[in-house]
């Protein structure tokens, strides 16, 4: 029969070593390479990401602007289109 202190113990140790395990992954990911990919530096990066927000942000107040009417009726659009 097994000792339930031993068992305890067990269990502990195992989770303690899960811990520190989850700990040293989380601590590597924090300290890894951040934002910077092997195709563009983190500048790049950053830059090309605050484009797509900003371009998002002015289609969301162009559909804001349609909704409530705000803009003359026509078909041709604002946007630049190839």
């Amino acid at each position: 029969m097994v000792d339930p202190q031993l068992e305890i113990q067990h269990r502990k140790a195992v989770m303690n070593k899960f811990v520190t395990a989850l700990g040293l992954l989380a601590g590597g990911l924090m300290t890894s390479g951040g934002c910077a990919t092997p195709a563009y530096s983190g500048h790049e990066r950053f830059q090309m990401i605050s484009r797509n927000i900003n371009f998002e942000g002015a289609q969301a107040m162009d559909d804001m602007d349609s909704l409530l009417l705000l803009r003359p009726a026509g078909r041709l659009t604002i946007w630049h289109i190839r």
